[in-house]
């Protein structure tokens, strides 16, 4: 394995590690970019209005029951047709890793607007605020931290899975695992799934660092004191 990541053919080219790497973070970026758009609308709907909650319960558990790998093939199957392109792979491939960073993110975002302080929403209304500067001046604040968790817990998953998208003949770290099995060349897959782990561990470092930033420490301390019960529904299932 040292002498594979020491070795320099490794590190150039069109196969190099620096390029699946950054393929890799492609594919994360795009589908929690997407899951996000989804993800977070609806939690601060449901979280705001108390409206729908079974039914996002029921949605996020059954997205997480979903298998990444039998998926990613049947989409292949439905959209290769349709698409001449690497977009017929590129497609499932971002669908599936959108399926499965949703419920964290969309969890988190409702759990963490029913966990705000009742007190602190009845006195933006008395000040006269409306549902909605209600729920963007002082609701989503408040829950930063725990919206932050949700796409901590998406990012890690997400990457991770990723790995998925060498399966259908893309890019990312996957390949390295993906061609070594094929080449029974077991340094490379152990380099490939040494650095699917080191990734994970510095993105989840960054988003950390970022939580510190843009949360207050008030607030970060405040999650430890949030109800028993609203804490477990915004953890992902295993």
């Amino acid at each position: 394995m040292i002498a594979y990541l020491l070795d320099p053919n490794n590190w150039a080219g069109s196969g190099g590690i620096p390029v699946l790497v950054g393929q890799h973070l492609v594919y994360t970026a795009v589908a929690l970019l997407i899951a996000g758009v989804i993800g977070v609308p609806a939690g601060l709907y449901v979280g705001h209005t108390g409206r729908g909650v079974v039914v996002i319960a029921g949605f996020a558990n059954a997205l997480r029951a979903l298998p990444t790998l039998g998926l990613i093939v049947l989409l292949v199957m439905i959209v290769a047709p349709l698409i001449a392109s690497d977009l017929a792979f590129v497609i499932p491939s971002i669908i599936v890793l959108v399926l499965l960073a949703i419920p964290p993110i969309m969890t988190n975002t409702y759990a963490g607007i029913r966990a705000v302080d009742a007190a602190a929403v009845d006195a933006a209304v008395g000040m006269g605020y409306r549902p909605l500067k209600v729920l963007f001046s002082v609701q989503v604040p408040c829950a930063l931290p725990l919206i932050i968790s949700g796409f901590r817990g998406a990012t890690l998953q997400v990457i991770s899975t990723a790995t998925i998208a060498a399966y259908v003949s893309l890019g990312g770290l996957g390949r390295l695992i993906i061609d070594g099995r094929a080449q029974n060349d077991y340094d490379k897959m152990l380099v490939g799934a040494l650095l699917v782990a080191i990734l994970a561990l510095v993105v989840d470092l960054l988003l950390a660092l970022a939580s510190r930033v843009f949360v207050s420490p008030g607030l970060d301390r405040r999650t430890s004191r949030i109800p028993l019960r609203v804490r477990r529904a915004a953890v992902p299932a295993s």
